[in-house]
């Protein structure tokens, strides 16, 4: 679902930073050789997540769900000189093109690449994050939001993807439509959880920026 024009979205990125030429690189790459390109964050909400990240300035970053490393290294725009990015994806055929960009970047000594459930790996990962980046299977939202909060220092930032989920939170629930289901109580949690202060943001799919109170 497009919530706004394509005439619309093309002036909105005409007139954003112009998009890298390392990821724009990555952008036709993936489209070229991956299943499901629309998965990469892509220009417009790139240069947010750049904007984010500046703004913020993390020491560490997590990510749960990496694709082929676009976002990644988008967020790495913003992180200190001494920072780190974890990132956690299951797609073991995705981890070649991802270090290829990586290491074609300024981090690619500062980004760690975790394979496997992100629900196994979260846990053994001893360290308290400035910026978290949600972007994985939406069953899991709401165990991913509860395991990273304890981890977050005071007044980090996390961010969730699809949040809107092409518009299928405001449709009639399906019955066997677990992940609108999942979105519909993630959204609620997110917005009474005490936890945190949040905002939903109609950017892309949707994108929640949520700080730690």
């Amino acid at each position: 679902m497009h919530f706004i024009s394509q005439e619309l979205e093309d002036y909105i990125e005409k007139h954003s930073e112009k998009e890298p030429d390392l990821l724009a690189a990555l952008n036709k790459e993936t489209y070229q050789k991956v299943l499901l390109p629309r998965m990469l964050s892509g220009h417009f909400q790139g240069r947010v997540l750049s904007m984010l990240s500046k703004l913020i300035r993390p020491v560490t970053i997590l990510e749960i769900g990496t694709f082929t490393g676009y976002a990644a290294l988008c967020l790495c725009e913003g992180m200190q000189e001494n920072g780190q990015l974890h990132t956690i994806d299951n797609k073991e055929e995705l981890e070649t093109i991802q270090r290829k960009y990586f290491n074609k970047s300024p981090w690619g000594g500062q980004i760690f690449q975790h394979l496997g459930d992100a629900i196994d790996i979260i846990p053994k990962l001893e360290l308290k994050f400035d910026l978290v980046f949600i972007d994985a299977d939406k069953e899991n939202y709401l165990n991913y939001f509860e395991m990273v909060v304890p981890k977050m220092n005071k007044g980090g930032i996390i961010l969730s993807d699809n949040v809107l989920w092409s518009g299928k939170v405001l449709e009639p629930l399906q019955k066997n439509d677990i992940s609108t289901k999942v979105l519909l109580e993630y959204n609620e949690l997110l917005k009474n959880d005490p936890r945190v202060e949040t905002v939903l943001l109609p950017i892309r799919d949707g994108l929640t920026v949520s700080r730690v109170i």
